[in-house]
């Protein structure tokens, strides 16, 4: 889960980067979109897995990633708008 995290993280950094040094960032940004939300998906419920009851419960960390992250995939363009948009981009 650290290691999924740590290449989320650092594909979003990129397009920061990209962003920031005025170069095109828009392919970089579609994919960190699409790559940062389906990790949180897995991350977030392997973690309430781990926790079991507990991971459901208002009283944890857990319980919201495990909510928040729903908004993810669809705040700012859904997944598959995402997988359009890299398609485009890649020439396809």
């Amino acid at each position: 889960m650290a290691t999924k995290i740590e290449l989320a993280r650092n594909l979003l950094y990129k397009a920061c980067w990209l962003k920031d040094e005025g170069k095109p960032f828009a392919k970089e940004a579609a994919m960190s979109k699409l790559y940062c939300s389906e990790i949180a998906k897995q991350v977030s419920d392997e973690a309430v897995q781990i926790h079991g009851g507990y991971g459901l419960m208002k009283d944890y960390h857990v319980e919201r990633f495990y909510r928040d992250q729903r908004l993810l995939q669809i705040g700012e363009g859904t997944s598959e708008i995402q997988r359009l948009v890299i398609s485009r981009y890649i020439g396809c």
